[in-house]
């Protein structure tokens, strides 16, 4: 559902490790960096560990990810995901409890966000994925049937039993807006498992890192400029324990008739947002950064910024390029996101 402006970040941090797990205290050890392509895009693990652990560590975490890749992609015929699409509707199918969790998480971003964040959005992104490639507008009688297919209330959840159900024959689920924030916020979580407290997991533009390393305040991400703009004033980020995403067009986009429309489809439009744009969210988990990115595209720096204040430990920063230059937009609480020292300007990854 969206693409991503790249995020760059510098660490140096070292940790312990006693009984084959890694704890911050003690003698410090090396720093490991790992990266596997997984769900379209490159995962980068940085962890701080013994040297005869980090790479199993690694795995794992990677192997995480796969796990639920093959749970919620859209891409594949195979996925559990697919698998409801093809079967739940008019009827409950029992699912996962990772495929419900991110069901759960969605239809509640959904609602808080008025229907800018659906998952039901499927048919419509792929009217837009074809656009892309062949440039050329979706038809209209296909937008308008695929469109009578989408919206968040005829999607329906049941805890009691974890079952899914789809109101329509020909519905299909799209998690691209939250997935991938979900899996790196699981692979932490086992990496915490196994004692890891300093790491920092990147998939694509989303990214979660960990207690601060030894010796450092923080780990410092970089906000990427919009493609030809100035690099934005915020752009050096001190995180702990927080996640932060960015959703945009810089990447994923189809010029027709002199308009630009972004891969990200406003799902009460069919329409792919106009313009260049990007937000940036931190929050305290990447599930929730993830999902407010790409829910506040859609709404816009006003009302996407009211979602934002509404959510505990959330800030946005938005950025829109115009003919005079980079608009920027922050929200109440971005002032307080903490910005790492000068010394890391005009630092390459």
């Amino acid at each position: 559902m969206r693409s991503l402006t790249s995020i760059y970040l510098f660490s140096h941090v070292a940790i312990l490790l006693i009984a084959g797990h890694c704890f911050g205290f003690g003698s410090a050890l090396a720093r490991f960096e790992f990266s596997e392509v997984h769900m379209g895009t490159q995962f980068r693990i940085v962890l701080y560990c013994e040297g005869s652990t980090a790479a199993t560590l690694a795995s794992q975490a990677f192997e995480r990810v796969a796990e639920i890749d093959a749970i919620t992609s859209d891409y594949l015929e195979t996925s559990e995901l697919m698998l409801v699409c093809r079967t739940a509707a008019g009827r409950k199918i029992r699912v996962s409890p990772d495929l419900f969790r991110v069901l759960e998480k969605s239809q509640e971003m959904a609602g808080r966000s008025d229907g800018a964040f659906d998952v039901t959005i499927g048919p419509v992104v792929r009217l837009w994925r074809h656009a892309r490639r062949v440039g050329e507008l979706p038809e209209p009688l296909r937008l308008a049937r695929d469109m009578d297919l989408i919206g968040y209330r005829k999607l329906h959840l049941d805890p009691p039993s974890s079952s899914v159900t789809l109101d329509r024959t020909g519905m299909l689920l799209d998690l691209g807006g939250i997935a991938k924030g979900y899996a790196v916020d699981e692979a932490m979580a086992l990496l915490r498992q196994k004692g890891v407290t300093q790491a920092l997991i990147a998939g694509g533009g989303d990214i979660l890192v960990s207690a601060a390393p030894p010796g450092s305040q923080c780990w410092v991400v970089a906000i990427a400029p919009l493609e030809h703009s100035n690099e934005p004033r915020e752009g050096y980020l001190c995180l702990r324990d927080q996640a932060v995403s960015t959703s945009g067009d810089a990447q994923q986009y189809v010029e027709i008739g002199g308009v630009r429309y972004s891969h990200i489809v406003d799902p009460k439009t069919g329409l792919g947002l106009k313009g260049h744009n990007s937000v940036t969210v931190v929050a305290p988990n990447c599930t929730t950064s993830d999902a407010l990115a790409t829910a506040a595209s859609v709404l816009g720096a006003v009302k996407g910024s009211r979602l934002i204040e509404s959510t505990p430990g959330a800030a946005a920063l938005f950025i829109q390029t115009t003919a005079a230059g980079d608009s920027i937009f922050e929200t109440a609480r971005w002032k307080d996101v903490p910005r790492a020292s000068a010394k890391y300007q005009g630092k390459t990854p």
